[in-house]
């Protein structure tokens, strides 16, 4: 998961293999999460007093505080944090639900199991970023440059501009997009549409993204905040927005989910 203010995950188990496992588990799937590992609990809550906690992964059977003590007091503090126990016992479930935890993970946790409870989170976690230009794929294409729609001077700028995104930094020939832009060669048309991009973009303040050179060309992916880019870093917000629908105006494009 990309932006300036990263994800935070809190994982406390006192058994040390128990956490190493949860610990890989959880960084396969948010592998630009912060995460946080203790084996003490009231070190974990000692130094996370302010910290704003976006997930918390639990076990619930520890010493000196529990399981379902420290997520009651780390929702005192913050209470939309999402509370994810990992546990052997199911005889906790009816206590859990009273505190509004968003799921379980049984041991010995692995990725497959993490991956599912962080797709029903209770409370998503939407990411900041200062990133200028958002690109939002699942559907209609849509840009925006800080949170305006983008204007073009041509509607194929911005088609060209979508398979650019479509590409996530591939270099693309400019025989290439033409022949995606139209069935005949239009290399003055196509001329224009580069120079419109790469105007639009100077306007906006965000020159850096996309870059031309000889016969091709290609964006700085990681210079942009795009639906498509964070679904494929496991950012439960994006896989929950996607419904099937990738760029529809455009008959060119296909989402590769994975």
């Amino acid at each position: 998961m990309k932006g300036d203010e990263l994800m935070i995950v809190l994982l406390v188990d006192d058994e040390k293999l128990q956490l190493m496992r949860l610990q890989q588990a959880v960084e396969d799937v948010l592998p630009d999460a912060e995460l946080r590992a203790y084996t003490n609990p009231v070190q974990a809550l000692e130094e996370n007093k302010t910290a704003k906690i976006d997930i918390a992964f639990l076990d619930i059977e520890m010493p000196q505080i529990n399981g379902i003590m420290l997520a009651k007091q780390l929702k005192a503090k913050n209470p939309r944090v999402n509370i994810i126990f990992v546990t052997a016992y199911e005889n906790y479930a009816r206590e859990a639900l009273n505190i509004r935890a968003s799921g379980y993970v049984s041991k010995p946790a692995n990725a497959k199991k993490v991956q599912e409870e962080i797709n029903g989170l209770r409370f998503p976690v939407e990411i900041k970023t200062n990133k200028v230009i958002k690109a939002k794929c699942f559907g209609n294409f849509e840009v925006f440059a800080n949170g305006a729609p983008l204007k073009f001077t041509y509607s194929k700028s911005k088609e060209a501009f979508a398979y650019l995104v479509d590409r996530e930094g591939s270099a693309v020939t400019l025989g290439e997009l033409n022949a995606v832009l139209w069935e005949e060669d239009h290399p003055s048309y196509l001329r224009n549409l580069i120079s419109d991009i790469r105007r639009t973009l100077q306007e906006a303040g965000a020159d850096g993204v996309f870059v031309k050179r000889h016969n091709e060309c290609y964006i700085h992916p990681e210079a942009i905040d795009c639906d498509a880019y964070e679904y494929k870093h496991n950012n439960p917000v994006a896989i929950r927005n996607y419904r099937g629908e990738y760029m529809i105006q455009y008959s060119w494009a296909y989402f590769h989910a994975e």
